[in-house]
């Protein structure tokens, strides 16, 4: 596979690395950086109470439409993702207030602790309502909690 990248005038070309040798690094100034921080961290915040609101919902319209039952196994399924997400975000935000560098190493190690915590309490609250849970209910909560990027989308808030 042979790639190709432009420079200016100069055409270099390689296999499947391509090296550009007139590139410069970005540097930032330090109120750049805490402009970045600070929409990083309303991101982070806007993004959670989204799902915060569409996880309260799900739970509300699943107890509504379907009693009490269904209105917990909203709750289960929402909380089964928010819960650790909230909490992943909170080290996200720990992190943009501490003077040391991100490492992607840290975010994915974090990420994977996220999903793995969010089946483990999927699992577990199956197991602890396995007599009265209401699967549609427990997948409607999750699906809304996944999805509260969305309400950002529809009122133009994503960050």
């Amino acid at each position: 596979m042979s790639g190709a990248c432009k420079q200016g005038d100069q055409q270099v070309e390689g296999g499947d690395t391509t090296t550009r040798a007139n590139e410069a690094a970005i540097v930032l100034s330090d109120a750049d950086r805490e402009r970045l921080r600070y929409k990083a961290g309303r991101g982070l915040l806007l993004a959670l109470a989204a799902q915060a609101f569409m996880g309260l919902a799900a739970v509300l319209v699943s107890w509504l439409v379907a009693g009490a039952a269904a209105g917990v196994s909203a709750l289960i399924g929402a909380g089964a993702y928010f819960v650790p997400n909230a909490l992943f975000a909170m080290r996200l935000l720990m992190g943009l207030l501490g003077s040391k560098q991100a490492s992607p190493l840290i975010f994915f190690v974090g990420e994977l602790i996220k999903l793995g915590t969010a089946v483990l309490l999927l699992a577990l609250g199956v197991y602890v309502g396995r007599d009265w849970l209401v699967w549609p209910a427990l997948l409607f909560g999750l699906v809304c909690v996944l999805k509260g990027y969305v309400l950002l989308l529809a009122f133009r808030r994503l960050p």
